[in-house]
């Protein structure tokens, strides 16, 4: 007699965020196609970010997570308008220009990760 066990596996969407052209999002995408994880893509450019999932993001992560600080559109800004922030003026900096978000944001069930990391994806998706 042969006894098997059925495993009931919750799965969970997985959802980048990002813009399409970034180098770091192509390795994050690439990597998630080649370990077979199914995923949604949400481009900043075109469909803009939703203000309460930004906020959200902010909540868990904090504002230094979330903000791409090294990107050219935070490093053109006004020193006026890079110095002093707070979490509320960084929202309004991503929300008013996306390309400020760190990228790839990715969103799997109740885990969001700020960037790519092969060994992150790896433990979050696992």
């Amino acid at each position: 007699m042969v006894w098997t066990k059925t495993v009931t596996r919750k799965t969970s969407v997985t959802t980048i965020f990002g813009i399409p052209q970034c180098d770091t999002m192509k390795k994050a995408r690439a990597w998630l196609d080649a370990h077979g994880v199914a995923h949604h893509f949400h481009d900043y450019k075109k469909a803009g970010i939703d203000p309460a999932t930004l906020r959200g993001w902010v909540d868990r992560l904090g504002w230094e997570a979330v903000l791409n600080r090294a990107g050219t559109t935070f490093r053109k800004l006004p020193e006026a308008n890079r110095a002093g922030l707070d979490a509320d003026r960084a929202v309004a900096l991503m929300l008013a220009q996306p390309s400020m978000i760190k990228r790839p944001m990715l969103v799997h069930g109740d885990v969001v990760e700020a960037g790519f990391k092969a060994d992150r994806y790896a433990a979050i998706l696992a």
